[in-house]
């Protein structure tokens, strides 16, 4: 690893000072759990200042302010998951929040820095834009608001500046009779990194029938969004194994159609269809089909 300097800021006015100074220079230090794995790696650009924000007693909390989730961007995986809030509104974070590495690395790594690093693999992002996740950056003179949606650019890069720092994430909460379900594959059954995952929201009428519905699979395609092409085959239709099917081969065209044919996309095309449908049906709750997850593994 090559020296750089290193700057710990105790509040967010002093981050961004930092970040004003030096710009693309500055590499920000939440968790570290992604950022010193990168620093060790030969091709890797050092830094000339890292900034150590873990200090920021104002970036970390959980807060459910006028019908919003609101994460401040130092929270860490294991306050995700051991939240009350989160488990009652928005519960599918809670199962990707959950799925993170080890104890240890969900007790150091935060929903921020799960973000910002934009790796394909992150689990926490395809939940949060199912759930419809704004997203505040800030820097010196300027704070900005944008749909998580909006900030990925392609794997490990997004539209945040390089003097900007992100402050918080805010969703709607989900009404109790919103159904949501987050499916992870990986090549072993802990700390596993994702080699595919679908985040699932679906609400259904007094009679049964869908009437929202949505559907975001992770580690599938060039940047993370909702299949809207998947999920308007299942509005005003009652769930069911084959519409499931159908939404999940759908979402399984659609990322082909983006990705084209490779050597992954034997095994991929049939994997992802098969977790939306499971998925789906974690969301209505019929678990009688479900098999173990290994059938699926190389």
């Amino acid at each position: 690893m090559k020296p750089f300097e290193y700057r710990a800021v105790h509040s967010v006015e002093e981050a961004v000072s930092v970040l004003a100074e030096y710009g693309s220079d500055a590499r920000i230090l939440a968790g570290g759990t992604d950022l010193l794995i990168e620093l060790r790696k030969q091709n890797v650009k050092t830094p000339k200042v890292v900034i150590d924000i873990s200090f920021i007693k104002e970036l970390r909390g959980i807060e459910s302010p006028n019908g919003t989730v609101m994460l401040q961007s130092l929270t860490t995986h294991s306050e995700i998951v051991n939240s009350k809030v989160v488990q009652q509104y928005a519960s599918l974070l809670t199962g990707a929040a959950s799925v993170i590495g080890s104890p240890q690395i969900r007790n150091k790594g935060t929903v921020g820095g799960n973000i910002m690093n934009a790796a394909t693999c992150a689990d926490t992002v395809p939940p949060l834009i199912a759930l419809g996740a704004k997203i505040t950056l800030k820097s010196k003179t300027n704070s900005r608001q944008i749909d998580l949606s909006d900030l990925f650019i392609k794997p490990y890069q997004t539209k945040a500046k390089p003097e900007e720092i992100l402050t918080e994430i805010q969703f709607p909460k989900l009404s109790s009779n919103v159904k949501s379900s987050f499916i992870k594959l990986g090549r072993r059954n802990a700390l596993s990194i994702s080699r595919l995952s679908v985040a699932a929201i679906l609400t259904q009428d007094k009679n049964g029938k869908i009437t929202d519905a949505r559907i975001v699979p992770g580690a599938a395609l060039p940047v993370w969004r909702r299949v809207t092409e998947a999920e308007i085959l299942l509005i005003g239709k009652k769930p069911s194994k084959e519409l499931f099917t159908a939404a999940g081969q759908k979402v399984s065209e659609v990322m082909i159609s983006h990705t084209g044919r490779r050597w992954s996309t034997e095994y991929k095309e049939p994997v992802i269809a098969t977790l939306v449908r499971r998925a789906l049906e974690m969301c209505v709750g019929d678990l009688k089909d479900l098999k173990d997850l290994k059938d699926l593994k190389d």
